[in-house]
């Protein structure tokens, strides 16, 4: 027979729903805390409770640290006290000791009664959280236990409680107290008072399950959900698809008489469901999901700057149906196919096609067959003008003819006009030819690897764990495909993850100490011996060449050559000239005779300032153009300074303006009667008559 503590033990267990295990624990660690705050125990003891199931007696041990001399009670325990607990104690030993008091078992219910409650409240809110997050998207039934403007709050299991908000409840529908209700769970959020669970009757996914709960075929996988659209207590649409051929999938889903789908809408406050069949065309699956008995015209427009659109044409009689009550209809099956959809009459879709082809008449000129027709298409609308009489087959035709060809005419030059098509265009077909040239180089690297490396494992080329275990993660199985990679160059292998720089060298150095080899490389020796000798003469050559090609200029300031100094005031025919010294003198003549096409470049700009000037040169009659103008361009290439007279005396001033660097200025004059150039010394006096500063 079980003892009192067993069987209320046993009652707690089953009133929270908890195992004997967590149950168990929750009392130990409340009977520990009771002697912690009622005998002054620190926390960094340690300290365990046991308890006896059979009759409910509970134990408290206190660990302890066998001495000779006991000086702390708590902490410590004599060696003889020990070995009366345990015959094999030792000093320096960690024993258990029971340390439980006389009337422990009253004061420790007074105690840990709080304890307990509260461990236990907490393990249940866990195992609520655990088992209700596991129903999430899951349909379940609960009961309602108040109703609120805020929401609603339902009962579920034994304590648990659930919240449904307004806008999780399907308009106009009406619940009263202790009502069982259908409820999808949304999702379950963890709060300090406990999880709370959001459950709802407007989430489009409570109609797929609703499906898959009345219909087997669903359940069972023959039919599948492609998509839903749903506006709660008013309509719905739901496109289903057949995984095996023969099966039905709107029969299905409508059942008998409809009796399936008619249970279904009675669960939801009489919403009308309408089932609808997928087709992977999205013309064909536009007209469907509309709806409607026979769709004139669909017209697909991708690349619209409102995006994907569908244009269609209907006959005037269904207009309003195609569209629905506050464009319900048509709404719907926007949300159901992802399309935006246009929906037009069959007259008035053909009175704007007259008008585009009215006012652009070279519209349809690459639509023969649609250009063919308009005529007929206006005699048409002519005849039905005023009467409502419905079109036959062959209007019918002539109407979609004419209307799709304006269309895709219209989107076709709207396509052609709007720069945006363009770069789209132009990186659609960058993205192609991409595309192709690396299957290309995938080719050509794929022809490079022998193909018994795709045999051969990754461990066989020695990689360490770290790269390999990259490699593996990112599909690369064996030797060929890093070879493949390697091939192709650095970038097929760095874009893998993991791979950075340094696993690039080790997967190389790998392959390279490997016996693989790629099919096409030479070796290295072959190649050596293969190539000719050259002489020690044309190596001789080749050298001075490379050494002439990358040679870089030399700059007035290098060669030690002063440049033209131009005065502001001076005329253009003028130009200043500083005086040369010995060295300079045959750098110059060094330069003019190594860089004569430098002297060329430079002679058009001094004739031009010739020109300006007003003075014309003249040439001799024995001397030809070329000859003067090949003088000419002589004198002025190349910078050149005229040398002071060695027997002119200079002072101490003069001397410490030379060692400066500052050089006395000349001018250079052409004679055009002689057809000469002199230069002349400019004397600072002053006089009266300015040519008389000049000397011959």
């Amino acid at each position: 027979m079980k003892s009192e503590f067993a069987l209320a033990f046993n009652q707690i267990c089953a009133d929270y729903n908890l195992p004997r295990d967590t149950v168990l624990e929750a009392v130990r660690a409340a009977l520990v805390t009771a002697y912690r705050r009622d005998w002054k125990v620190g926390p960094t003891q340690n300290l365990t409770a046991e308890i006896n199931m059979d009759t409910g007696l509970a134990r408290i041990f206190l660990e302890k640290t066998v001495v000779e001399k006991v000086e702390d009670e708590d902490l410590e325990i004599a060696f003889a006290n020990a070995l009366r607990t345990n015959r094999d104690a030792a000093l320096g030993d960690l024993l258990m000791v029971d340390v439980t008091p006389h009337n422990f078992g009253r004061i420790a219910a007074q105690t840990a009664k709080q304890v307990i409650t509260q461990r236990l409240r907490e393990a249940e809110r866990e195992s609520q959280l655990t088992r209700f997050s596991r129903q999430v998207n899951e349909i379940i039934i609960g009961t309602i236990q108040s109703i609120n403007p805020q929401g609603i709050t339902l009962h579920l299991e034994r304590t648990e409680e659930a919240q449904m908000p307004r806008r999780e409840q399907i308009p106009g529908e009406r619940y009263r107290l202790h009502q069982k209700i259908r409820v999808y769970v949304v999702e379950v959020k963890r709060l300090a008072r406990g999880p709370q669970i959001v459950v709802s009757r407007s989430h489009p996914a409570m109609l797929r399950r609703l499906m898959e709960l009345e219909v087997p075929e669903i359940r069972s996988g023959l039919v599948e959900i492609k998509s839903i659209a749903r506006e709660p207590g008013a309509r719905s649409k739901i496109a289903v698809a057949a995984r095996q051929p023969g099966v039905d999938p709107v029969g299905t889903c409508v059942g008998m008489r409809g009796i399936r789908i008619q249970t279904i809408s009675r669960e939801l406050n009489d919403e009308r469901v309408d089932v609808i069949q997928w087709f992977e065309e999205p013309d064909k699956y536009i007209s469907s999901a509309l709806s409607l008995n026979s769709v004139l015209s669909v017209v697909l427009d991708e690349q619209n700057p409102g995006g994907k659109t569908a244009a269609v044409v209907v006959l005037d009689d269904q207009l309003s149906l195609a569209i629905g009550r506050a464009g319900q209809n048509a709404r719907l099956a926007a949300k159901l196919t992802g399309w935006r959809i246009d929906i037009q009459g069959a007259s008035e879709a053909a009175i704007w096609a007259l008008q585009r082809v009215n006012e652009h008449p070279d519209l349809l000129a690459h639509q023969k067959d649609g250009a063919a027709l308009v005529a007929q298409l206006m005699a048409i609308l002519r005849a039905h003008e005023g009467i409502q009489n419905p079109y036959n087959d062959e209007e019918r035709r002539v109407i979609k003819t004419v209307i799709e060809a304006v269309r895709v005419a219209e989107i076709a030059r709207r396509e052609k006009e709007h720069p945006v098509s363009h770069q789209t265009r132009a990186r659609q077909a960058a993205q192609e030819v991409a595309a192709l040239q690396q299957r290309e180089a995938a080719a050509q690297a794929r022809a490079r690897v022998p193909q018994s490396a795709y045999g051969i494992s990754l461990e066989s080329l020695g990689l360490s764990e770290k790269v390999l275990g990259h490699l593996q993660r990112n599909g690369v199985t064996s030797a060929g495909e890093v070879m493949e990679r390697i091939a192709q160059g650095d970038e097929a292998l760095l874009v893998l993850t993991g791979i950075g720089a340094k696993a690039l060298g080790e997967i190389k150095a790998a392959v390279e100490a490997s016996d693989l080899r790629f099919v096409g490389d030479v070796e290295p020796e072959v190649v050596e011996a293969e190539m000719p000798e050259l002489a020690a003469s044309e190596v001789v050559i080749e050298a001075v060449a490379e050494e002439a090609a990358f040679e870089e200029p030399v700059t007035a300031e290098e060669s030690g050559v002063t440049p033209l100094v131009e005065a502001e005031s001076a005329p253009l025919s003028e130009v200043e000239v500083a005086a040369p010294t010995a060295t300079e003198a045959v750098a110059l003549e060094t330069a003019a005779e190594a860089a004569p096409g430098a002297m060329a470049e430079a002679a058009p700009t001094v004739a031009a300032e010739e020109v300006v000037a007003g003075v014309a040169p003249e040439v001799g009659a024995d001397e030809s153009e070329e000859a003067s103008a090949t003088s000419i361009q002589d004198l002025f290439a190349v910078p050149f300074v005229v040398p002071e007279d060695e027997d002119e005396e200079e002072d101490e001033s003069t001397s410490r303006r030379h060692k400066k660097g500052k050089r006395k200025q000349r001018t250079v004059f052409y004679d055009d009667e002689k057809g000469e150039t002199f230069v002349v010394r400019k004397r600072r006096r002053g006089p009266a008559n300015p040519w008389e500063d000049y000397a011959d």
